[in-house]
């Protein structure tokens, strides 16, 4: 029987008789620098990447914003925050801004309960729920000019169908590309028929994530399903609900592709009286008809600016329910602990005055002053 030696691992060189340790061999020295090196190493292709396509554009859109910059002549002179000074008293830019709010709103709300319900239906047991839950997909996957070619021509004043069905209920026709709040409702129309679908399969996804013991729990516990949804659903899936919020507000504040799409008769992009463009439209407009990259790049970044201050109220708001349903679910707890300490007393109390020896003590009883463990 031959024995084979095991190779000996590399280890750091020891102090020799003297008491000086020995130089370090550049195997060593090579390691060390791999273990401290490496992790940046496979991180910074993200930051590179972000610094091209990201942070570069950002500082050269407010480096333009700060010039008299024309689309052909190129940079002009320094004029400082005048750009800024001209956008934010100019009526054109108020109303764009109106207009993206009214149509944030009509869309992503109405968006995000819709996504939910739906979630909450394709987490039952569906046959076919394969199938189901890919068909709720298919409308993102539809390009969106054809999106928009097909709400248009049923949101067509004349010959639209939907002013066709609305006329069985004695309804007069209703002009949605003329008028404000109509052309808002077909547009953010078309924004929630896109996206509902891939919103709910997110959220389908954190819904089966929740653990089904604790639904199995409080349904032999008498609860019903509004119940479940409203008391574990909701509650467990916070973190994905904060994140499809925070998207949606970003994508909602960036329209863009529907309404230039909606109505692209018409030369002044946004209707013929600006009744829905958003801001995103009125910086195109701006950039590459009125070819004054100055004041187009003032627009980007004041939008820049009211994106971020969206995305840190959602934010803070989060926290703040966050930090509330924590407090209340520590208050739950303990009044959950008294009431059953007190329960395990009387039922001591019923025992002895019955003349029943007491097996063991209440074992849920909390000594007065003692912090109650909470999970």
């Amino acid at each position: 029987m031959t024995l084979t030696r095991e190779p000996e691992l590399s280890s750091p060189p020891r102090p020799d008789r003297t008491g000086r340790k020995s130089a370090l061999t550049y195997k060593h020295r090579l390691s060390r620098l791999d273990v401290k090196l490496s992790p940046y190493l496979y991180i910074s292709p993200f930051f590179v990447l972000f610094g091209v396509v990201g942070l570069f554009p950002l500082v050269y859109t407010f480096v333009v914003s700060l010039n008299k910059w024309n689309l052909l002549s190129g940079p002009g002179e320094w004029i400082g925050f005048d750009n800024y000074a001209a956008e934010l008293n100019d009526p054109l830019f108020w109303n764009s801004l109106f207009n993206t709010m009214s149509i944030f709103l009509l869309s992503s709300i109405p968006q995000l309960i819709a996504a939910t319900f739906i979630a909450a239906v394709l987490d039952q047991n569906l046959r076919a729920k394969t199938f189901w839950r890919m068909s709720v997909l298919i409308p993102y996957v539809v390009t969106p000019v054809a999106v928009a070619l097909i709400f248009s021509n049923m949101f067509s004043e004349q010959n639209g169908m939907i002013n066709h069905l609305l006329s069985f209920v004695g309804v007069d026709p209703v002009m949605w590309k003329t008028d404000v709040f109509p052309s808002h409702i077909a547009i953010a129309s078309m924004v929630n028929w896109r996206w509902t679908g891939y919103n709910a399969l997110i959220l389908l996804a954190a819904m089966q994530s929740v653990p089904r013991d604790i639904h199995e729990s409080a349904a032999l516990d008498g609860a019903g399903f509004f119940r479940r949804f409203f008391s574990i659903t909701l509650p467990s899936i916070r973190p994905t609900m904060i994140f499809v919020i925070i998207t949606a507000t970003i994508g909602g504040l960036q329209i863009f592709t529907e309404p230039r799409l909606y109505d692209a008769t018409t030369p002044t992009p946004g209707g013929a009286h600006r009744q829905f463009q958003t801001t995103v439209l009125y910086l195109w407009e701006m950039a590459f008809q009125r070819q004054n990259f100055g004041k187009a790049s003032a627009v980007a970044f004041i939008l820049f600016i009211i994106i971020v201050a969206f995305g840190v109220l959602n934010f803070l708001i989060s926290q703040r329910i966050a930090t509330t349903d924590s407090r209340t679910d520590v208050k739950t707890a303990k009044r959950v602990l008294r009431r059953k300490a007190a329960a395990d007393r009387e039922a001591a109390l019923a025992s002895s005055a019955a003349g029943e020896p007491l097996d063991s003590p209440p074992s849920s009883t909390v000594p007065t002053g003692a912090k109650e463990p909470i999970s």
